[in-house]
This record gives C-alpha cells, sequence and structure tokens, in this order.
C-alpha cells in the first residue's frame, strides 16, 4: 500500500509534538532539579529554626521530629526584635534618600546635565574600596558610633539615580515640551509629570535600595562598634560568634531577618521584573 504525501506530514507533526513533548518534560525536570537544590538550605533553615533543642543536641535531627517556638523566645532574650525594628527603621529611611535624591539627579541629567558618565563610572566601582576612605571622613566628621555613619553614606545611590534616568528617557519629549508652553517650571515637570509616570520603577527601585542596604554586613561593623546602632546582620554575626553551634537559635534567626525581604520581593516581584524588562527595551 503506497502512502500518500498527506501520510508523510502527518508523521512529521507526530514526531515533532513527540520530540517537543520530550523537551519540554526534560526541561521542566531540569529546572525543577535547580529549584530544588537552591531551595534546599531554605528549607533546612525553616526546619531547624522550629525545631525542638533536645533534637539538636541528641542528634537525631529527624527521628525527633517536632514543633517548638524556644528558638523563637530565645531570639527576643538576645535583643533580636530590636535590632530587627531598628534595621527596618534605618533601610526605610536609607531608600527614602535615595528616591528623592534619584528623582533630582535624574530629572538634572535629562535636562541636559552631563554627568551621565560619572554615574556609570560610579557604578562601577566596588562598594568595598569606598570603605576606607568613608571611615576616614567620617572619623574626621566626629560621625562614627553613629545612626548618621549608617545612614548618609547612602542618601544617594548612582545605580538607583541610573534606572530612574532610564524611566525618565523613556518619556516623550513633546509631552513636556507642551507643558513648557503651557507655562509650567521645573517644579510641576517634575512632580505634576515625571513623577506619576515613573512613579512604578520609583516602586522597583526603592526594592532594591531596601534590599541593598539591608543586606549591609562589613560596612556597619567597620564603623558603627556601639551594639545600639548595630543592624540585624551586625548583630547576626555577633550572636554567631557567641553560639556557633546553636544551630536552632542561629537559624530561626536568619529566617526571621530575612523574611523582610522575601516579602518584600513577593509583593513588587511583577514590578522589579518589568523594570527590568523596560530597561532592557530601551
Amino acid at each position: 500500500m503506497k502512502r500518500t504525501l498527506l501520510d508523510y506530514l502527518e508523521d512529521m507533526r507526530a514526531s515533532a509534538f513527540y520530540s517537543g513533548g520530550v523537551s519540554r518534560v526534560l526541561g521542566h525536570l531540569f529546572v525543577g532539579t535547580v529549584l530544588l537544590f537552591v531551595a534546599l538550605p531554605f528549607l533546612w533553615m525553616a526546619y531547624a529554626a522550629f525545631m525542638p533543642k533536645e533534637a539538636v543536641y541528641s542528634g537525631e535531627l529527624f527521628s525527633k521530629v517536632g514543633f517548638s517556638l524556644e528558638n523563637v523566645r530565645g531570639l527576643a532574650k538576645e535583643g533580636f526584635w530590636g535590632r530587627l525594628f531598628f534595621s527596618l527603621a534605618l533601610s526605610s529611611a536609607v531608600v527614602f534618600l535615595q528616591l528623592f535624591t534619584a528623582l533630582l539627579a535624574a530629572y538634572a541629567l535629562r535636562a541636559g546635565l552631563g554627568l551621565l558618565p560619572f554615574y556609570l563610572v560610579l557604578m562601577a566601582v566596588p562598594a568595598e574600596l569606598l570603605l576606607v576612605p568613608l571611615y576616614g571622613i567620617l572619623r574626621g566628621l566626629s560621625l562614627l558610633d553613629t545612626v548618621f555613619a549608617l545612614l548618609l553614606p547612602f542618601a544617594a545611590s548612582p545605580f538607583v539615580i541610573y534606572l530612574v534616568y532610564q524611566a525618565m528617557r523613556a518619556v516623550p519629549e513633546e509631552l513636556l515640551e507642551a507643558a513648557r508652553l503651557d507655562g509650567a517650571g521645573h517644579g510641576v515637570l517634575l512632580l505634576g509629570i515625571l513623577f506619576p509616570l515613573v512613579r512604578p520603577t520609583l516602586v522597583a527601585a526603592g526594592v532594591l535600595a531596601f534590599a541593598a542596604h539591608w543586606n549591609l554586613v562589613l560596612y556597619p561593623r567597620v564603623v558603627v562598634t556601639d551594639p545600639r546602632f548595630w543592624t540585624v546582620q551586625t548583630w547576626l554575626t555577633d550572636l554567631q560568634r557567641k553560639y556557633p553551634t546553636d544551630w536552632g537559635l542561629l537559624s530561626a534567626a536568619a529566617l526571621l531577618s530575612v523574611l523582610p525581604i522575601a516579602l518584600l520581593y513577593l509583593a513588587f516581584e511583577r514590578r522589579v521584573v518589568a523594570t527590568f524588562e523596560e530597561g532592557l527595551k530601551g
């Protein structure tokens, strides 16, 4: 029995569908395996944070499965909640300052200020290289061991400025020109027109700025020795030094300290991703 051309085309279509289905399954398996390896430390941290202490000290980590808030109560005795709320307030203040300065600087760049290469160079400079000069400046100003040492050096961020500038550059010039013809000044152009249009980018930049300041470890450890001004990350390093083998306590501290960042990213994940996608398209 001779096969027609339609039979051959049907076989090719079935073969392509089968190979495509296999490729999709293999791709899903690969992604699932990678996600499992990435999530495994976090799952273990969550498990150890609420694991009874006797299970840790006996070595029977899985045979004595239970739920206990003993580690969380232990954190309260060590002053964890005070450090957490201090870090929340400090990082929020830094975000406000960075967004404020970014809005002004980005508007100046869009208006023709020729400092964009300067900001790009600053973005390429590792932050660790600035630690020693900053320490000398803060010591000369008598700001060491104060909250201003943790706040003022982060009042502006080249990265945030560049993000906001990219968003402002996408606004049509005709819109601003029409507003100028109607008599709008710089204040109206910035606050009345550009600010509402770049607000989504400001939200994404705020999330990234908060995370960057929240995760600082070396800098606050160097410029602040007074425990009253320790951030939660600095406090964690001291807790690890005091209780190097108390895995339950350390896991609970790590889990609760990462929770604000995780919630922030979950709340604004789409906005952050969309901002970077728009930046790549631009």
